[in-house]
């Protein structure tokens, strides 16, 4: 039987070893270690004074509404969980019913139509198309995340190896678009995969140096390198330009057609007024068309033997070898993979911005795609995009109500509690969806049961 499993004996002594005092005072705990955690990071901040320098303001109120909500919130999960396990020790235990695969199917089509249709629903419900750009420029971070989700979804998810320096890969491929195009003078669509086959090499370069690690240990590897990569990046002034980075990285062009208000531009030539949205709209149907085929991609690999080793080598890589599957091409096509979509989205990050630099690419970055891979289920393609509009559209999301304001304060920046609503955010999904918020994946390969 799985170690997290709960027999029905377990389930009833838990059940009844859970009388209201006991959650009383196990709400209390918690709500006694959040006032203790509270007290040097939100009970004060500081602030600019008129003429006397920085001036300490309190903020007790903030730190007992945190307090009161992890008391209830805590006390509603312990019944939750006592609930839970009393409905599962009364019944006979029953087959676990995919739901999780038919929720996919049904948000996917849906997810799907509102990103093609982005830019248009942008621009009707802001008026016009300059005023839905938050949206738009919204939708092509969203997609960034999303594209770099899948592409660790390989490695970790399908093949689970613990990548902690993944956005080294995409680092590689930001300056390999950089360099190529304003040394060499090389357009968008040539660097394209060139950034997509640097960033696949620094991948097997990473991977034969772990073929032999596993778990805690390639974890610290893997965060080394992406360290590394950054350090020389700040270090290497010659060839990255140091801190300072690289400006005036060239914009991407329709296939040639430059998106300027001359003859020979995208409007002039398909007869349109010219817009400074053309190239915005242009990026975001890009970076969608990136993250879809990364997203093909993927789910064929998975049906491929490859993929199936894939899953084989996460699942047990002792049980993996023992089938004659050699793990060693098995480790360097994810970690090859992987980094080539990283690549491809770096390229892009660095056409966008016009403007590359080692800060862009430090650890929190790696941090935030590996933590939309956990919480929307390792393997899982549907709920690594769905974790990936929660994290990065989230806090968006809140800085647009009002009246976290009026509860807050005037200052009140979901920015600034952006670490805080990852930790809350991974601390409910261990707690209430270990394995992500899609758990269920279709398998690879099923067989037909026989008839009789």
């Amino acid at each position: 039987m799985a170690s997290g499993s709960t027999t029905p004996i377990a389930a009833t002594a838990r059940a009844e070893a859970s009388p209201l005092p006991g959650l009383i005072k196990d709400a209390g705990l918690f709500a006694l270690v959040t006032l203790g955690l509270c007290v040097p990071i939100v009970s004060y901040r500081t602030d600019l004074g008129q003429g006397i320098g920085l001036v300490i303001t309190s903020r007790w109120g903030t730190v007992f509404a945190l307090c009161a909500a992890i008391f209830v919130l805590r006390f509603l999960q312990q019944l939750y969980l006592g609930g839970r396990d009393r409905r599962r020790a009364a019944r006979a235990p029953i087959a676990v019913v995919e739901g999780a695969s038919r929720l996919g199917a049904i948000l996917a089509p849906i997810t799907l139509g509102i990103a093609l249709t982005l830019p248009l629903l942008a621009a009707l419900g802001a008026g016009s198309l300059g005023e839905g750009r938050y949206w738009i420029d919204l939708g092509i971070l969203i997609l960034t995340y999303v594209m770099l989700g899948w592409g660790l979804n390989i490695v970790v998810g399908l093949a689970g190896l613990l990548d902690l320096g993944y956005v080294a890969f995409y680092a590689v491929g930001a300056y390999s678009y950089a360099l190529l195009s304003t040394v060499f003078g090389l357009s968008f669509w040539v660097c394209l995969p060139m950034a997509g086959l640097f960033a696949a090499a620094f991948g097997v370069l990473l991977g034969f140096p772990v073929l032999r690690l596993r778990g805690d240990y390639l974890a610290i590897v893997t965060l080394a390198f992406g360290e590394i990569i950054r350090l020389v990046l700040i270090n290497w002034t010659d060839f990255s330009g140091g801190s300072a980075g690289i400006s005036s990285i060239p914009r991407v062009s329709f296939f040639g057609l430059p998106f300027t208000a001359g003859e020979s531009g995208f409007a002039a030539t398909f007869g349109l007024a010219f817009n400074p949205m053309h190239r915005l709209v242009f990026l975001y149907y890009l970076i969608l068309v990136l993250a879809l085929v990364t997203n093909l991609v993927t789910l064929r690999m998975r049906r491929l033997p490859l993929g199936r080793a894939w899953e084989a080598l996460r699942e047990d890589e002792i049980a993996c070898r023992s089938l004659g599957i050699d793990t060693t091409i098995t480790k360097l096509t994810a970690f090859a993979l992987g980094a080539m979509f990283a690549g491809f989205a770096g390229s892009f990050f660095a056409v966008r911005q016009a403007f590359v630099s080692p800060e862009s690419f430090n650890f929190l970055e790696s941090a935030i795609i590996l933590a939309i891979v956990v919480l929307g289920g390792m393997g899982s393609q549907i709920g690594v995009a769905i974790a990936a509009i929660v994290m990065v559209g989230g806090p968006e999301l809140l800085r647009n109500l009002g009246f976290l304001k009026a509860v807050f304060g005037e200052g009140f920046d979901p920015n600034e509690y952006r670490l805080l609503l990852f930790g809350l955010a991974m601390v409910a999904m261990m707690v209430f969806r270990p394995r992500g918020l899609i758990s269920e994946r279709t398998p690879s390969v099923t067989i037909a049961e026989r008839g009789r």
